[in-house]
């Protein structure tokens, strides 16, 4: 294992990384974290559209945080992904189940098994019809989507060591420490893509993508009231749900807007949680975990906890971690690097 792993997070606005060290330690220490913006295009829902762009984007990510290994981790996590319960006859080794994927589950594809990068995650075993099994979760991505990403890295001068999915980043940056042996539900709010995770005492049960986030807001309000996008975020971030009164027609319909992106966002949540629900009823949830930039939206947080009538915690994602000197100035950023935090972790497992 290298001295120090970097994980990297390329997201639609912003490209972003953290170097650990000691990562397989209970308490490892971040000592870079830097976050480069990206133009309006470059990435958009989770795919590279601007190769030199983003490779421009990651080289000065790396020049300016002083980040000193080239051997990153990447997260794939976006509509061209699916993670779905899958059951597989217990064949021998984990390596010899993963070989069996392409003849098991080209009917749960929307593409060619060809066109697809397929993993398998065990969770549990037990009985079946025909012999033992072994009950995890499919996980299959577009293999263009996912090449796109590794070519604006390696043009970037750097090398991708593994790709991880970013539910399962998320996992391992914030289901730790007390939280490690609760039935919690992840809910991290992106520009494009919300991730929902339910984890068992530190172990992924279920996992969903919902191809909706902050960026929905934001284009409603433009869209609504002709506003330019940095007039939009404006709006956006100043009124929220619209907890106190409006003082202007423009406020007014803008809080009327953003009720109704977001109540179809929390609905979209609440549901996929019912059907987990149904499926595992002896699992009942604890809380959730709500993260992402999105998640800062005012009144988001109460809509969420109220609807789902669970508590809605905002994750301290440094009560587990060591911040090296050479990353205080970032400390106070690091709320926003969770995924890179999570893969970084995840290649010491």
């Amino acid at each position: 294992m290298p001295k120090t792993i970097v994980g990297l997070d390329i997201g639609r606005a912003a490209v972003r990384a953290v170097e650990l060290e000691n990562a397989d330690k209970p308490r490892p220490t971040i000592v870079r974290a830097h976050e480069v913006p990206l133009p309006d295009g470059a990435v958009a829902a989770g795919d590279v559209r601007e190769l030199q762009t983003v490779a421009s984007a990651v080289r000065k990510l790396w020049g300016e945080g002083g980040f000193k290994s080239k051997d990153v981790v990447l997260g794939v996590g976006n509509q061209r992904v699916i993670a779905r319960d899958l059951t597989m006859p217990k064949l021998g080794t984990l390596q010899q189940i993963r070989e069996a994927l392409p003849f098991q589950v080209q009917e749960m594809l929307p593409v060619p098994v060809g066109e697809a990068l397929l993993d398998f995650y065990p969770i549990s075993e037990s009985a079946g019809e025909h012999g033992p099994v072994v009950n995890g979760m499919l996980i299959a991505a577009i293999k263009e989507s996912v090449l796109a990403n590794v070519k604006a890295v390696q043009t970037a001068g750097l090398t991708a060591l593994n790709v991880d999915l970013v539910p399962f980043a998320l996992v391992r940056a914030l289901a730790r420490g007390p939280i490690a042996s609760a039935t919690v539900v992840l809910v991290e709010i992106g520009a494009a893509t919300t991730h929902l995770v339910v984890v068992a005492d530190g172990v992924p049960q279920f996992v969903r993508m919902i191809p909706s986030g902050g960026d929905d807001i934001t284009r409603a309000l433009m869209q609504r009231l002709e506003l330019s996008s940095a007039q939009a975020e404006s709006l956006k971030a100043s009124r929220g749900l619209g907890l106190t009164p409006p003082s202007s027609e423009l406020e007014h319909v803008g809080a009327e807007v953003i009720r109704g992106v977001v109540h179809e966002l929390v609905n979209g949540i609440r549901n996929t949680l019912q059907y987990y629900v149904t499926l595992r009823p002896g699992q009942p949830l604890q809380a959730i975990l709500l993260s992402g930039g999105g998640s800062q939206l005012p009144g988001l947080a109460q809509s969420l906890g109220d609807t789902m009538r669970l508590q809605v915690v905002a994750p301290n994602v440094l009560s587990t971690f060591d911040v090296a000197k050479s990353a205080q100035k970032a400390a106070g950023a690091l709320q926003s690097h969770t995924v890179a935090l999570g893969l970084a972790v995840g290649q010491a497992a």
